[in-house]
């Protein structure tokens, strides 16, 4: 089970950093809204765009946790419960500007996973 969890932690934490380091500036089929990057998706969702500092900053911070709860297990627990709420907030948003269904499944994998390690850790 401490492998499985370990391998959800890093497929997770590269999501994470693709969508927020390497992708930052792209044009993604799961942008939201007319977004071109990760600032018109947030620009579409009706978000001040000092928002996209702070969810960028919460989202690579839970990245850094699960890699690090590899060797501090208790570091995960918090890292899903933040990333639960964030990923809540993208269906949100995703529902808000009426994307297609398609656009919310990273979210809607990304929640899934966090739950699984949120349960898994308690």
């Amino acid at each position: 089970m401490k492998i499985l969890l370990n391998v959800v932690q890093i497929i997770v934490a590269l999501g994470l950093v693709n969508v927020w380091v390497l992708r930052f500036g792209r044009k993604t089929a799961f942008r939201g809204g007319a977004g071109e990057n990760l600032r018109g998706e947030f620009a579409a969702y009706g978000l001040p765009s000092w928002f996209v500092w702070l969810v960028g900053a919460l989202k690579l911070s839970c990245a850094a946790l699960f890699v690090a709860g590899i060797w501090f297990p208790k570091t995960v627990a918090p890292a899903a419960g933040v990333l639960i709420g964030l990923m809540l907030g993208a269906l949100l948003m995703h529902l808000k500007v009426r994307d297609p269904l398609v656009r919310s499944v990273p979210a809607a994998f990304m929640l899934g996973m966090s739950i699984f390690l949120l349960w898994s850790s308690l």
